[in-house]
């Protein structure tokens, strides 16, 4: 997925009320940009980290700029915009590109499911289980190499592990795919420490055959694709939920 307006660089100045930030422009102007994630971002807004914003000139919008990526300035990037997994991922699902998803040709978003819930994607196919499809952006790493979810306590993360659990349940497929969006991450797993109750639900989840599943990132201020798979610690492989590896 390309974006739509090539990037431009800033320095935050600060995030507040979860959907704004006050950035610095290479310029010197400062200005208000939307953030488009509602979580904790921990440890992607310190003031003074360089981020890549997206201009637009839409009079329908009352920002002119969107936060999209924080350049760790090491050759490594995160995004932060938590609506780019599913836009990506359509994409590649359309494409029949995600791996473990060969035969499905047809590929409806947002299909309710469960209890007044709705899956971010339903796969069918012939002579296929019909997939149910819960996708997970990834932006936390407290450690090297380490991606980790949830940023923050998920009620809402919680109820789709048990609606996945029910169609599982029910003999379908229920997939959770974790989108990493960090380039900097080759191993996921689940923060219990910031939220025990979506670790308990995950170890549910698995023991009813819920399917855990984790795609990495190329992420450039031109672009954010798709890679390769990445592993997953035990934690999600069906041993067990407990501390995340050193």
């Amino acid at each position: 997925m390309r974006f739509q307006t090539p990037l431009v660089p800033a320095r935050l100045i600060r995030r507040y009320k979860r959907f704004l930030a006050d950035i610095r422009l290479e310029d010197g102007a400062e200005v208000t940009a939307h953030c488009a994630n509602p979580g904790s971002m921990m440890g992607l807004a310190q003031p003074g980290m360089r981020i890549w914003v997206e201009p637009n000139d839409d009079p329908r919008k009352k920002l002119n700029y969107g936060w999209r990526l924080v350049d760790h300035e090491n050759g490594h990037f995160t995004g932060v915009d938590t609506s780019v997994p599913n836009r990506v991922l359509r994409e590649v699902f359309m494409a029949g590109g995600v791996p473990g998803f060969d035969g499905y040709d047809t590929v409806r978003p947002e299909v309710k499911y469960g209890q007044a819930s709705r899956v971010d994607f339903l796969l069918t196919g012939a002579g296929r289980p019909d997939a149910y499809v819960e996708v997970k952006a990834v932006t936390l790493s407290r450690r090297p190499g380490l991606a980790e979810f949830p940023d923050s306590v998920t009620a809402r993360g919680l109820k789709h592990l048990g609606e996945l659990a029910g169609m599982a349940r029910a003999g379908h497929r229920a997939v959770l795919l974790f989108l990493v969006q960090r380039t900097d991450s080759d191993l996921v797993t689940v923060a219990d420490d910031i939220d025990p109750a979506y670790a308990i639900g995950m170890r549910a989840a698995l023991e009813a055959g819920v399917e855990v599943m984790a795609l990495g990132c190329a992420i450039t201020p031109e672009a954010v694709e798709v890679a390769a798979p990445l592993a997953l610690a035990p934690q999600l492989s069906g041993s067990g939920i407990g501390t995340a590896p050193a």
